[in-house]
């Protein structure tokens, strides 16, 4: 076989993004063709009664509290140490994997980029079918952290998936055919920001889904509801205003929400406010609950401008599932302007906070606040934070609002904020846990450094607006002054405060006295979802690729399985013939598109092909990924200078290109290694799009053929430093 290189690897794996394989016993009957019941045979009475059918994972988050907790023990803190491989089935990518399986009677649904889906039999990894959502690769230029896909809705018979390109689709599950397909864009143009990453939702006859777009201009929030028969439009709730320039708003609840914004707001940014992750249901209220994203831009006072509560931005937010009208809402953080989205997924439960059982919503949000809701009425019933804060000094109970500090305001000059704009949560799933009482929630302790960007315009990255955010171990004032001049030195803004080096913690949070249970810390500060069962036990993937299982009630680590593959996504557990499996998406990158890989990542050295990865007792050990072979950088073309051009690319890369392409070791290819080839085709990659199918958009619509020489001119410049380093050593 010849030598592939890992950039080849990593080309090769976005132009096959749907291949896959099974590796494992494939010695059982077909689950489609032994399950007793008709495939995907779920419905409402069926998931009401979930508790009651521990083999089952009804749903992403299991049940209809989205609680990602399974009542089966037959793995438990006593043999859980047997724990080993029963089958793998590889997808042919290496782009982030965040879906959580959904399994039913045998059949294992999921999904992978751009919003594939794969149906497996649950026992064997066998392949029963695959569904190619046909997405034009241009789609992946507006997904704002790779071409993710975050699991599918199972009902009646059928599979429905979101894709990247905001088309919701109907599969028969008996077999992976295409039933309807339906745009939920309000509009769809050339330069379209919105993008669909969730899990879409069913709530009663309907089916809900919503949208990612807020990091870019033009994205205006909102939920969109489906008829589950024929997917026929039924209602769409907008979550932020229009601009009055274009009429009155067209729901009641937007005449209250208008007020809120400043006069001078610009409404061609869209307002933001998207709903991408993190949407339940109650059948019983019949609310559908959603939260919401950032406003756009993230700055709401630039300009002079004075800002407001900015409704319904970073909110969470019920709506009547069969009228799509506003029942009621709270806003976590009014006047957003640090980008702490409320889209962090839910759960449901009833808590007993001292007057008897409760019905609640609770959520432990971006901005490092666990909020403990009535979902009847949305009052505020507790919040307190989970991590290290100091942009607030807490929540009033009685308004409800944060009481900010000045380390919030950044207008005039960077500020160090706690948590960073990637959250003290992000959209990996929390646990709950019924019988401890606990939340189990997978924690980011980092900040960042907020820059208001719009004095020095040849800094800004496109979806930034005017705002820039600097990890604190990737900021080097020398190296960003050619972009944005002189700033002051980590030590000046980190003064007072804890270590600004990112961690990452396991914490199990008592929601009932709001306050830490237990903790331990995880690998990286990027790690994965969080499963907890009867057993005992709690799951939790992580970067540096290792299944690592806890004790419920201490934290206790009690087994790790090698992986090999770095995992974002939580696991869910199942039982087939009388065996209980832990299956899980193993594949890195989702926000890590845009950070470089560190030493502690899987992925920074081995192998990131994705793999859905099944464990059972007295399995064998888990095939680990291949080390990728050293690949020194190649010699670069001859300079394209001069310095001014260089200059120029510089600051078109930094805007277009480094949201994906970092130039250091990452999910996607590092430019400064591109062949002789790829050189060759730069501009027809660039310009023309011929590399679209792959998920590089074309970009003539933004870039003329002098910006594409400036940014080549750049890149060869970066190349050249790195490989003349590299001689040096």
């Amino acid at each position: 076989m010849k030598h592939v290189t890992r950039q080849t690897l990593l080309a090769l794996s976005m132009l096959a993004a749907g291949l896959g394989g099974c590796h494992g016993d494939r010695s059982a009957t077909p689950a489609a063709q032994s399950a007793k019941l008709p495939p995907a045979a779920i419905d409402a009475a069926r998931v009401a009664k979930a508790a009651a059918e521990p083999d089952q994972w009804l749903m992403t988050g299991r049940d209809q509290g989205g609680t990602y907790f399974s009542p089966l023990a037959d793995i438990n803190a006593e043999n859980v140490t047997r724990l080993g491989f029963a089958w793998e089935y590889r997808l042919g990518t290496r782009r982030g994997l965040e879906a959580t399986p959904v399994v039913v009677d045998g059949a294992l649904y999921t999904t992978g980029n751009f919003g594939w889906v794969y149906a497996l039999d649950a026992a064997t990894g066998h392949e029963l079918w695959k569904y190619n959502p046909e997405v034009d690769g241009q789609w992946g230029r507006y997904a704002c952290c790779d071409a993710i896909n975050r699991g599918v809705a199972v009902w009646q018979g059928r599979v429905y998936v979101g894709s990247l390109d905001g088309y919701l689709h109907a599969i028969d599950a008996a077999t992976g055919q295409r039933l309807w397909k339906v745009d939920t864009l309000p509009a769809r143009g050339p330069k379209t920001p919105f993008t669909l990453s969730a899990t879409p939702v069913i709530a009663g006859d309907v089916i809900i889904v919503g949208s990612a777009g807020a990091d870019f201009a033009g994205g205006r929030g909102y939920i969109g509801a489906y008829d589950l028969t024929t997917g026929a439009f039924r209602w769409r709730f907008y979550t932020v205003p229009r601009d009055p320039k274009n009429g009155p708003q067209e729901q009641p609840h937007l005449v209250e929400a208008i007020k809120t914004w400043d006069p001078r707001h610009r409404w061609e940014a869209g307002s933001g406010g998207t709903a991408w992750d993190g949407i339940s249901y109650d059948p019983e209220l019949k609310l559908v609950y959603f939260g919401t994203g950032n406003g756009a831009p993230y700055n709401i006072k630039e300009g002079g401008r004075t800002g407001g509560n900015d409704l319904y931005t970073a909110s969470i937010v019920a709506v009547h599932a069969d009228s799509g009208t506003l029942a009621w809402y709270y806003q976590t953080t009014p006047g957003d302007r640090w980008d702490y989205d409320s889209t962090q997924k839910m759960i449901l439960a009833d808590l007993d906070l001292g007057e008897g059982p409760r019905k609640v919503l609770m959520q432990a949000s971006k901005n490092g606040y666990y909020y403990v809701l009535d979902r009847a009425t949305g009052q505020l019933l507790s919040a307190n934070n989970f991590v290290f804060v100091n942009w607030s000094t807490g929540i009033d109970l009685k308004t409800g609002r944060p009481m900010t500090t000045p380390a919030a305001e950044y207008q005039k000059e960077p500020k160090l904020m706690f948590p960073a704009n990637s959250g003290a949560h992000s959209w990996q799933p929390m646990s709950y846990d019924p019988a401890t009482k606990l939340t189990y929630i997978p924690v980011i302790e980092w900040p960042m450094i907020y820059m208001d960007t719009g004095k020095t315009r040849a800094g800004l990255i496109e979806g930034f607006f005017t705002v820039q955010a600097f990890l604190p171990d990737d900021y080097d004032p020398k190296a960003l002054a050619s972009l944005y001049g002189p700033l002051p030195p980590l030590a000046k803004l980190n003064k007072g405060l804890p270590p600004s080096h990112a961690k990452g913690f396991l914490r199990a949070w008592d929601p009932v006295h709001q306050k830490l249970a237990w903790e331990v810390p995880t690998a990286t500060h990027w790690d994965g979802g969080v499963l907890s069962t009867a057993g005992g036990l709690v799951f939790q993937g992580d970067a540096a690729g290792n299944l690592n299982i806890y004790k419920a009630d201490d934290g206790k680590k009690l087994a790790s399985v090698a992986l090999g593959t770095g995992i974002m996504a939580a696991p869910a557990t199942y039982r087939v013939g009388g065996v209980q499996y832990v299956v899980i998406m193993a594949g890195f990158g989702g926000n890590y598109v845009n950070y470089p890989l560190t030493k502690q990542m899987v992925a920074y050295d081995h192998d990131n092909e994705g793999r859905v990865i099944a464990l059972r007792l007295d399995g064998t050990a888990v095939p680990i990924a291949a080390p990728l072979p050293a690949e020194p950088f190649p010699q670069p073309p001859a300079h394209e200078g001069p310095a001014a051009r260089i200059a120029a690319g510089e600051v078109l890369y930094n805007r277009f290109c480094s949201r994906c392409h970092m130039l250091d070791r990452g999910i996607l290819p590092d430019l400064r290694r591109l062949t002789p080839a790829k050189h060759e085709l730069f501009y027809d990659i660039v310009l023309n799009g011929v590399l679209a199918g792959a998920g590089m958009g074309r970009w003539d619509d933004v870039l003329s053929h002098p910006d594409a020489e400036a940014i080549h001119a750049y890149v060869v410049d970066e190349a050249w430093k790195a490989f003349d380093a590299q001689k040096a050593h």
